[in-house]
């Protein structure tokens, strides 16, 4: 048998309220070292919220989080980022006034705590695995929505993440685009760095999960390979609709 790397990243009975909306509830959650975890639900169903409480951009109502043994409940993102958890947007969020290369190296500098020509090199080998170093001195505002995605991606890996939290960096792509980005994200695995990721394209999201959580209404309701949480009569109810082959 495969012996079990260790656990990266554990959230402990989480919740998070917004005055009386409850939008994460009691949530336990669990990333082991080198896994990739995909997270999906209805809209409003708690996902992304779920992810700013991993990244530490929200702080929790209860429950802890805790890295590497560490308790990072009260630990804000940048503090995250520098232990090693990153995080991407839905909506890219490039430093205006900046070139791409510019972009990564802020990352590489603050969220790395890398510099001189560490930090430089790794800008470049993000930058060059992500596919846009030959746009290394373009304004990064002057990207389509693809590169900036890339760029987005480059920025998290800057920082040299054991973990990397993914909202949606598929939305808006086109099947190819999409796929172009799969190809990255499955290197990324390979390097052994830990993925969670929320995505609604869910056709996209199991060519590289080996594990799915469906949350609804703040609350995980099912946990566990992918077409085994897919044929799951509440997730079926909640989200999807109908069986997925």
């Amino acid at each position: 048998m495969e012996e079990k790397q260790p656990v990266s990243l554990i959230a402990t009975g989480i919740s998070k309220r917004f005055n009386a909306f409850l939008a994460v509830d009691h949530v336990d959650f669990e990333l082991v070292g080198g896994e990739a975890v995909g997270i999906v639900g209805p809209n409003g169903a708690g996902k992304t919220t779920l992810l700013n409480l991993l990244s530490g951009a929200c702080s929790p109502s209860s429950g802890t989080v805790s890295f590497c043994g560490a308790d990072v409940t009260r630990l804000d993102a940048a503090g995250r980022c520098r232990r090693g958890i990153a995080r991407s947007h839905q909506v890219p969020r490039p430093f205006s006034g900046m070139t791409v290369f510019e972009n990564a190296f802020v990352a590489a500098s603050a969220g790395g705590q890398l510099e001189g020509q560490r930090a430089y090199q790794t800008c470049i080998e993000s930058l060059e695995l992500c596919g846009i170093l030959r746009l290394a001195n373009r304004p990064a505002e002057a990207l389509g929505l693809l590169d900036r995605k890339r760029l987005e991606l480059a920025r998290a890996l800057a920082t040299g993440p054991q973990v990397l939290l993914l909202d949606e960096i598929g939305g808006g792509l086109t099947d190819a685009e999409a796929n172009e980005l799969v190809q990255i994200i499955r290197e990324l695995r390979r390097r052994g760095i830990a993925i969670v990721w929320i995505e609604h394209i869910v056709h996209v999201l199991v060519q590289i999960v080996g594990r799915l959580v469906c949350m609804d209404a703040g609350r995980v309701i099912a946990d566990g390979r992918p077409e085994a949480v897919m044929r799951d009569a509440a997730v079926i109810d909640a989200y999807f609709g109908s069986a997925v082959v």
